[in-house]
């Protein structure tokens, strides 16, 4: 009883002051609570303050080389689509559908050369232009484009009942280049594949050709559908360059 004395003059005490210091000094039994918390609130204040440490700064990333892309159905030129796809349904090329084409845009062509009772020869082409900015959080330009480059062709490689698989470096495009050529069978038919995949500073250029023999016309050998989609990637690749100008 001797202890609960001052313990119950002290509640009564509270219960007769303002609530606002009831809440300020009665809220608990113990002296330290108040300046325990004030410290608390110190801290964490000086903390919010303080200077932050070299390794929270932003990371400054290399500027994006390339700010435009080229227009792409004019990214390769006539002469050489229409040697490519010699019968292109739209001759001037057919733009792929796109929200920004700051960022990313394409074209195809695609036609069917016949040759009556000799057979036909079909050809497609296909070239898409990606264009990656600057980023803290995600690199540079450049960084993306090649770590993207890596993933498309790994997708390319992965082709569905691709065959003859080979993947290969291409020198003389861009700032690195690789190739790949199957073949493929689709429509009863053979067809032969030459994709290249290629960085240009924060650009990545994807080109495609690809063709058959249809009604009895020999299937185009890899070396012809190879060299042409080494040449139209040349002709994209210089095309980004010229677009930034």
């Amino acid at each position: 009883m001797q202890r609960t004395a001052p313990r119950l003059t002290r509640i009564l005490a509270c219960a007769a002051v303002p609530v606002m210091l009831v809440v300020a000094g009665c809220s608990s039994d113990s002296g330290d609570s108040g300046s325990g918390a004030t410290g608390s609130k110190d801290k964490a204040a000086a903390s919010g303050s303080a200077t932050p440490s070299p390794s929270q700064t932003t990371k400054a990333v290399e500027p994006a080389k390339f700010a435009k892309l080229p227009e792409a159905c004019k990214a390769i030129v006539a002469k050489t689509t229409s040697s490519l796809v010699p019968k292109a349904k739209t001759k001037n090329g057919t733009p792929a559908v796109s929200s920004d084409l700051g960022s990313r845009s394409g074209c195809s062509w695609n036609g069917l050369d016949d040759k009556g009772v000799k057979g036909s020869q079909y050809r497609w082409l296909d070239v898409s232009f990606y264009r990656y900015e600057s980023d803290a959080s995600l690199g540079s330009g450049q960084e993306r484009a090649r770590e993207n480059l890596a993933k498309e062709l790994a997708k390319i490689e992965e082709t569905p009942g691709a065959k003859k698989l080979r993947t290969a470096s291409v020198t003389g495009v861009g700032d690195e280049a690789k190739s790949v050529a199957y073949e493929l069978r689709k429509t009863n038919e053979d067809f032969v594949y030459g994709s290249i995949v290629a960085r240009t500073g924060n650009v990545l250029v994807l080109l495609s050709y690809n063709g058959a023999g249809y009604a009895g016309a020999s299937t185009p050998s890899e070396k012809t559908v190879m060299s042409g989609a080494v040449k139209a990637a040349k002709e994209a690749v210089a095309a980004v360059a010229a677009a930034n100008k």
